[in-house]
This record gives structure tokens, sequence and C-alpha cells, in this order.
């Protein structure tokens, strides 16, 4: 499946997606230091962001969650990129203020994101001013999600 989106912060990203129940909240809701989904109510607690293409329809307030991204960018914990349905000021600006002070980029883009599960494997790509091409599960990867990846392997 090939999706277009917007980009909100341009850069090139692959890898697994987490797909989650809820929007979140970077402050309070992911731990700074290793990526895990803290936050007690959300459904996908204990869930980890790091390294994955992190997919939900939106982020979940505070503006301080810019902060804790732009940390976690950083520290290296945070997603490959974030794919929303709806966009996002605060997560944007916590990407940008990572991409501006550290070199460090996450993707950020927007597109509709039903038919995409957790494990299918997405690959972003730049298509010229703003305009993200997502490509998900096959051509790149079989589909079969993160159980068959594990016992593949």
């Amino acid at each position: 499946m090939v999706r277009t989106g917007r980009f909100f912060v341009e850069g090139a990203a692959e890898g697994i997606a987490l797909v989650l129940a809820a929007p979140l909240s970077f402050w309070g809701g992911v731990a700074v230091e290793s990526g895990e989904i803290i936050d007690g109510s959300h459904p996908d607690r204990g869930r980890n962001v790091a390294g994955r293409i992190l997919v939900m329809a939106g982020g979940r307030g505070s503006s301080s969650s810019s902060s804790v991204l732009a940390e976690a960018i950083r520290r290296g914990v945070a997603p490959a990129a974030i794919v929303l349905a709806r966009p996002d000021p605060i997560l944007t600006v916590g990407a940008l203020v990572a991409r501006e002070l550290y070199g460090l980029v996450c993707p950020i883009v927007v597109c509709a994101i039903n038919g995409v599960a957790s494990g299918d494997r997405i690959k972003i790509v730049a298509m010229g001013a703003d305009v993200a091409e997502l490509h998900v599960g096959n051509p790149f990867s079989p589909r079969g999600g993160e159980n068959a990846a594990r016992s593949a392997g």
C-alpha cells in the first residue's frame, strides 16, 4: 500500500510500525531514558517507541511534550518517524527543535492511517516540497507483524 501525505518535518525513515490505540502525550507518557510508554492510563503502556515508526491519530497535549520529544531524539530513544492522522503542532515543534539544536531528524508526516498495523514495515520517501510518500507492508517486507518476524529469525 502506498500513501501520500504532507511533511510537517521533512526526512526519510524506514522501520517497523507501532500503531497506538489512543493519542499519546510525551510529557509524562514516554520515559525519556528508554522510549517506553509509561502513562498508566494509556492502552499501550509498556510498549516502546524507540526506533519505531510511531503511528497514531494525533498527540495528546501538554506543550511540554515538545521538549520531551526533542530530548528523546537527542538520546536516541525517539521514534524513527511519527505518522499522524491530523497535524500536531506540539510534536512538530519538538522535532524541529531537535533538528536545529542537534542536527537529528525525526520526520513527521500527516496522512490517512487506516489499514496500517503494528508490525508493518513503513518506508517514508520525500517526493518534493512538503509531499511524503509512505510505502506500507509490501514490497519492503512481507506483511505478518511482529510475531512473524520473530519466529522467522
